[in-house]
């Protein structure tokens, strides 16, 4: 018999950390903690408030249920929770993490042997101007040759002077601008600002417009002269069919994997399956896990052999985060298996 319970967590940012939907001092998780004889497996339901589609009143209940109702196995339980996709990957975790003789080693692989790494893209938080810009140095004297730029929330006329600055100084070849608007452009200008980014040897941006405004986003990835990738657009769809049709119907050039939002690895491949078929390109990005989660999502990412880079570059934003043999350098994610981990919720 598995006894199953779950504990909360708070993780707190070292930096108030700035989007398009606000600044973000904490970030709750929870997780779910298997126990069969004397073996443990350890999951985290990453929860995001405001963006989770299962960001819902009753999702503690939803936790006790699923503890309580742990022995009618990980498949039934997973059919059972298709609306709270949080859970459905901590779950997927859990389950790996019980069945694995080093509990964090969900896939073994040369990644988690130390000698395989993961190309990363280094993420630059919105806010004034000079500290975007003093974030953008960091990032390139450690190394990265990929950077993301959330855009948004300050002026555009000013993002734009940020974008051309990075330009002056490096070559679309030095280095890789990615931007994540995270919905913030209107779709009536939409197209103007993308002509406009287009200019500065920008590789793709993320969600230009809000989810949900399928004709006007198809109608965007049609007519852009920049690569688009859709992020939120994802969130909260469920059925196969629903899938499909959404990337047949908008046909992006991208989609980006948020396995904490888009129900665990089980439906990140449903999703690579489906952009496949259009030949549409993808890649993984955490959803600011902790290191439990992070770890789980760098792994199944590494399985999947993806070339491009990634967006798991979150761990070190917290100041309790659990150590782990996770290291980010020279813009790659490594695993170190000499490091120890030390999940302790106390």
């Amino acid at each position: 018999m598995i006894k199953a319970n779950y504990k909360k967590y708070i993780l707190n940012f070292k930096n108030p950390s700035g989007t398009s939907r606000g600044i973000l001092k904490t970030k709750e998780t929870w997780f779910i903690i298997l126990k069969e004889n004397s073996k443990i497996g350890i999951g985290e339901t990453g929860l995001f408030r405001g963006l989770s589609f299962d960001d819902v009143v009753n999702y503690e209940q939803k936790l006790i249920w699923v503890c309580n109702n742990i022995n009618l196995g990980l498949d039934f339980l997973l059919k059972e929770l298709s609306e709270f996709p949080s859970i459905q990957f901590g779950l997927e975790q859990a389950f790996l993490s019980l069945l694995s003789n080093n509990k964090f080693e969900l896939f073994p692989s040369e990644f988690t042997k130390g000698n395989k790494e993961i190309a990363i893209n280094g993420l630059i938080w919105m806010g004034e101007k000079q500290f975007m810009k003093n974030q953008i140095k960091d990032k390139l004297k450690s190394g990265f040759s990929c950077i993301k730029m959330k855009i948004g929330a300050i002026d555009f006329e000013t993002e734009i002077e940020l974008l051309k600055s990075i330009r002056n100084e490096f070559s679309a070849d030095e280095i890789e601008l990615r931007v994540d608007a995270n919905g913030a452009f209107n779709p009536k200008n939409a197209l103007n600002k993308l002509q406009r980014l287009s200019k500065l040897g920008i590789h793709s941006i993320e969600q230009p417009i809000k989810q949900g405004q399928v004709d006007e986003m198809a109608n965007l990835c049609l007519k852009t002269p920049l690569p688009i990738a859709l992020d939120e657009e994802l969130i909260g769809v469920f059925s196969s069919y629903k899938r499909k049709q959404l990337l047949t119907t908008i046909s992006p050039q991208y989609i980006i994997l948020k396995p904490s939002l888009i129900g665990g690895f089980a439906g990140s491949k449903e999703w690579v399956k489906f952009a496949e078929e259009i030949n549409c390109k993808w890649w993984i990005t955490s959803a600011l896990e902790s290191n439990i989660g992070l770890n789980a999502i760098a792994q199944f990412t590494h399985s999947l052999k993806n070339d491009l880079p990634q967006g798991l570059g979150t761990g070190g934003l917290f100041t309790n985060n659990f150590d782990s043999p996770l290291e980010v350098k020279k813009g790659n994610l490594g695993y170190n298996p000499n490091l120890k981990w030390n999940f302790n919720l106390s």
